[in-house]
């Protein structure tokens, strides 16, 4: 006689076992139309599942994020059985959701092109049309396996055999057509709705190793109605135009090249930027009271091997070998077993803690070719790093202190919007049980007291610690993961760093690691896309250019960039023999925030006629007042508040 606890409190009782439409149907008849799964005791569920037990259920319907989640798997299988009956022989293999969408590998002799998706858009809609129900069979292990290869379905009959001996064979069912699936799933395909697209093709290997056969995947996007879709294309169509890649090169910022694979070659303007903003950050850090270190690049394995990194990163770590020494160095993946070298260089007080230790660590990671991604993913990188050795009792004032200076930092950088995710325990990690708990508990407590709140991404910590990640969302609504906070009470353990307490006795330290920009590199090239390359003139690569109208007026914009430059602007002349108008226009692609035209009139009158990027409109001004606004505007958002 199972009782079924609902949100609101209130409990219904049922003679036995009963489903989860049985149960919205007792509610009444709006959520039994509306409900399309459950979730029962935290796990999400078929709404035709059989509850036999007393049980806490909420019920799933459109307006619940939960939902979009669904649709995108289910989109996925109903993208698979279409692509079955169009192309009959084709091998269906994985076909998960993923963020803002699905993907499905297939495979087949002729791979898939973009040429064949309004084909299999057509009938994916035909197939949604058929209100297809979900329904979940268990198979014995044998039978399902019999199944799929007598169908050709190699892969999936591999997959099965995969599976743990304990494990259920799950199969779910869509009319004819069945796929091997843990689920859960919607009620029926019409619940999958039409505001669905194809995006693009690529290949993959099977189970991700080159030495198997190469799939094809085909990867779609799924919302839950079509003006959400309608807003997603736009955001990709606003993306391709703020890529940074694109911007990069029309600003002369940076490239890449083959002969340094994931590595930026930072170019005069571009590197202004970085430098720019490194600075904002080195004088955030001190005000915070950090100390900043600088340590070794290239460091022996078994400093790795002690940390843990070798057995946990190795395959990310690029590795040099010293014949003549007999050593296996590796290129520092991150910086943090490096600076508890510099704690424990010394013998370290109670008094001296917390210790604020930061660095614009160079580090290198390996990544695969196809991984890379411009900025936002690179094998070379440079961290805002820190990390403060401090005692139990210091880590909730000190989370404060560091969530006050990351939104300090990120509301000067222009991003309003931050949301917090608290990463536990992932499945491989280092430290006992016990520590974990204790690690956790702490890092939930210092949330509580800097009235930080968070949702959970379960499983997604360091392997030494939970951590919080700060998600930022910029101007178009994208969301980019960048500053984080861990609690680490391993690497102080592993690597034995210590403190003498006011007890005379030696202590381990808590160590917290944590960033604000994550790396530089892919900090930029966000930021590049935030403001499309129209940095505000603090950033700027070039803040000024003075364009003569007239040869006449060579000298006079000659003397006004040097006024500039001595007021501290980054300012150029431009005095060739080019029409006003173009140059303008060049200047304006280049994304020069503002332009100083002079003719001569005004190297007569000792003016200038400002014009600013994105308007038509001209100020003119007496050359000391446009200087003395410019200088404002230019100076850093940190300095200004100070001045």
């Amino acid at each position: 006689m199972p009782a079924i606890t609902l949100p609101d409190g209130s409990v219904r009782s049922f003679d036995g076992p009963v489903t989860g439409t049985t149960v919205a149907e007792s509610i009444g008849a709006g959520l039994a139309k509306a409900a399309l799964a459950m979730e029962v005791d935290g796990q999400l569920s078929d709404i035709r599942q059989s509850i036999k037990a007393d049980a806490k259920v909420r019920f799933i319907t459109k307006k619940d994020p939960e939902s979009l989640e669904l649709i995108r798997h289910d989109a996925a299988h109903v993208l698979a059985e279409a692509v079955q009956e169009l192309f009959p022989g084709t091998q269906v293999t994985i076909g998960p959701s993923i963020e803002h969408g699905f993907y499905y590998d297939f495979f087949r002799a002729e791979p898939f092109t973009p040429e064949d998706f309004a084909a299999i858009e057509a009938k994916m809609k035909e197939i949604v049309a058929r209100a297809e129900p979900f329904e979940r069979e268990v198979w014995p292990r044998d039978a399902a396996i019999a199944f799929f290869e007598e169908r050709g379905e190699s892969f999936k009959a591999e997959l099965i055999r995969d599976l743990p001996e304990s494990e259920d064979i799950s199969i779910y069912r869509q009319g004819q057509w069945l796929d091997l699936c843990r689920g859960p799933h919607l009620r029926t395909t019409k619940d999958v709705g039409t505001a669905f697209k194809l995006m693009k093709v690529a290949g993959a290997y099977w189970r991700g190793d080159h030495r198997n056969p190469m799939l094809t995947r085909v990867y779609g996007t799924a919302w839950r109605d079509q003006k959400e879709l309608d807003a997603y294309l736009l955001q990709l169509e606003e993306a391709e135009k703020r890529d940074h890649r694109r911007i990069g090169r029309e600003m002369g910022l940076f490239h890449f090249q083959e002969e340094a694979v994931g590595q930026v070659f930072w170019h005069a303007k571009g590197w202004r930027v970085y430098s720019v903003l490194q600075d904002y950050m080195r004088r955030a850090q001190t005000r915070h009271g950090y100390q900043e270190v600088r340590t070794p690049q290239l460091v022996d394995r078994g400093l790795w091997e002690a940390s843990g990194h070798w057995d946990k990163y190795r395959h990310h770590m690029f590795v040099a070998t010293v014949e003549d020494e007999d050593k296996t160095l590796a290129l520092k993946p991150m910086n943090c077993p490096c600076h508890v070298q510099i704690f424990r260089h010394g013998l370290r007080s109670y008094r001296e803690l917390p210790l604020r230790m930061a660095e614009f660590g160079a580090c290198h990671r390996y990544e695969p070719s196809g991984a890379l991604h411009g900025l936002m993913r690179v094998r070379g990188f440079t961290q805002d790093d820190a990390h403060i050795f401090c005692t139990e009792d210091q880590i909730a004032a000190e989370t404060v202190q560091f969530v006050q200076m990351l939104h300090e930092v990120y509301q000067d950088l222009g991003f309003e919007h931050v949301r917090v995710k608290f990463a536990d325990r992932p499945e491989q990690r280092a430290g006992s049980e016990a520590v974990w708990d204790k690690a956790e508990a702490a890092l939930k407590e210092a949330c509580s007291v800097a009235g930080v709140e968070y949702e959970y991404n379960p499983g997604e910590g360091a392997f030494y610690g939970p951590k919080l990640e700060f998600v930022l969302r910029d101007a178009i609504g994208r969301d980019w993961q960048c500053g984080t906070l861990q609690v680490d009470l391993v690497l102080p353990e592993r690597l034995d760093a210590s403190y003498v307490g006011e007890d005379s006795a030696k202590h381990r330290p808590v160590m917290l690691h944590r960033a604000i920009l994550g790396s530089f590199e892919r900090f930029l090239g966000i930021l590049i896309e935030q403001h499309a390359g129209r940095f505000p003139l603090w950033l700027a690569p070039v803040q000024v250019v003075v364009a003569s109208i007239v040869s006449d007026a060579a000298p006079y914009a000659q003397e006004v960039a040097a006024a500039l430059r001595n007021a501290g602007l980054v300012a150029e002349a431009d005095t060739r023999n080019d029409k006003i108008n173009a140059k303008v226009r060049e200047h304006s692609v280049g994304r020069v925030p503002v332009i100083l035209v002079v003719g001569r009139r005004e190297a007569e009158e000792g003016t200038v006629a400002m014009r600013r990027l994105g308007s038509q409109a001209q100020e003119v001004l007496p050359l000391a007042q446009a200087i003395a606004t410019l200088g404002l505007e230019a100076t850093p958002p940190d300095l200004r508040k100070k001045a």
